[in-house]
């Protein structure tokens, strides 16, 4: 069954608490929270001050996702605030296994993100030290995207790799999933849908992460 993980991204922020008690109200496995700084991505969203007051109310799983450049220098301040698995781009960690240690020393799940241009071939090395990869099925910065079709390969791809190694580490796929293309994304071999805009833009958020499980 897959897990879902509505996107912090999407949510009415003139009123977290009531989209947080949908989130606990829900079948959702985690919340999704996309960290952005508008040098990596031409955008910025939200620090740990917010994961810190949504940490005391939600019941679920934080993953927090830092679209940041040298994201590590903020390992610690994110597990202050109450993540529980902290994803890096490949893209922004020259230092990368350096950085992928440092954030397993302090408790947290270390996930690596890359985004559609980089090929699944670059997580060849680390791949064996991390517990999830993050896919980025739009280009990273905005909510609202369309999905990316040629994901669909990379899920391929990255699931052939982990089987052939016999690794536990779990597919999340971030951007553009829908009710609609969420089973099709499923078969190629993800384990993880982020659903930003899917859920929260929904009459019935609750029923359609209920959906999203069903799948």
């Amino acid at each position: 069954m897959a897990i879902i993980a509505p996107s912090l991204l999407a949510a009415n922020f003139l009123n977290l608490q009531a989209e947080c008690d949908i989130v606990n109200a829900s079948e959702a496995d985690w919340l999704h929270f996309d960290v952005m700084d508008g040098q990596f991505v031409p955008n910025i969203s939200f620090g740990p001050m917010v994961l810190e007051f949504v940490r005391k109310v939600v019941k679920k799983t934080c993953d927090v996702h830092l679209m940041i450049e040298d994201p590590a220098r903020y390992a610690e301040v994110f597990k202050k605030a109450g993540a529980d698995h902290l994803t890096i781009h490949i893209e922004a960690c020259p230092r990368l296994h350096q950085d992928i240690t440092y954030i397993k020393s302090l408790g947290m799940k270390a996930g690596v993100a890359v985004n559609p241009h980089t090929p699944v071939s670059m997580l060849s090395d680390i791949l064996h030290e991390i517990s999830i990869v993050n896919l980025m099925s739009v280009n990273p910065g905005f909510g609202g995207q369309q999905f990316i079709p040629y994901t669909l390969e990379k899920i391929r791809q990255l699931k052939q790799m982990i089987t052939e190694r016999g690794l536990d580490v779990l597919i999340e796929i971030d951007g553009g999933v829908t009710l609609e293309n969420a089973k099709e994304i499923l078969d190629a071999g993800a384990d993880v849908l982020v659903a930003g805009s899917t859920v929260f833009k929904a009459k019935d958020p609750v029923a359609t992460i209920a959906q999203l499980k069903t799948l």
